[in-house]
C-alpha cells in the first residue's frame, strides 16, 4: 500500500490511478496525516446500483458514499406549530 501527499498526486494521477485500478491502495496523505483513499471500485456494488447511477460511477461523475445511519441525526423539535400552510400563513399575516 502507497501513501502519498496531494502534490505528488496532483503531479503523478495517472500512474496513482493505475496503481488503484490494478488491485493497489492509495493513501493520501495532507501533511502527514492520511485522509483518503483511492482504490479500485468493487464490481459487486456497481451491479446493485441502477444502471444509469452505476455508468456515472463508471464514468467518474459521481462517488459513492458511505450507507446512512439514522443514529447520526438526532430528532429535532418541532419549529413550527403543527397547523396547515393557510393557517401559518393567517396567524403570520395577523401578526403585521
Amino acid at each position: 500500500m502507497k501513501v502519498v501527499g496531494i502534490r505528488e498526486l496532483k503531479d503523478h494521477l495517472s500512474q496513482y490511478l493505475r496503481l488503484a485500478r490494478t488491485g493497489e491502495p492509495v493513501l493520501v496523505a495532507d501533511r502527514g496525516e492520511v485522509v483518503a483513499e483511492l482504490r479500485r471500485v468493487d464490481p459487486s456494488t456497481l451491479s446493485e446500483l441502477p444502471s444509469g447511477l452505476a455508468s456515472l460511477v463508471t464514468q467518474g461523475n459521481v462517488s459513492l458514499g458511505e450507507t446512512n445511519d439514522p443514529n447520526a441525526y438526532p430528532r429535532m423539535a418541532r419549529l413550527v406549530k403543527n397547523l396547515s400552510v393557510l393557517q401559518l400563513l393567517d396567524e403570520e399575516r395577523s401578526e403585521r
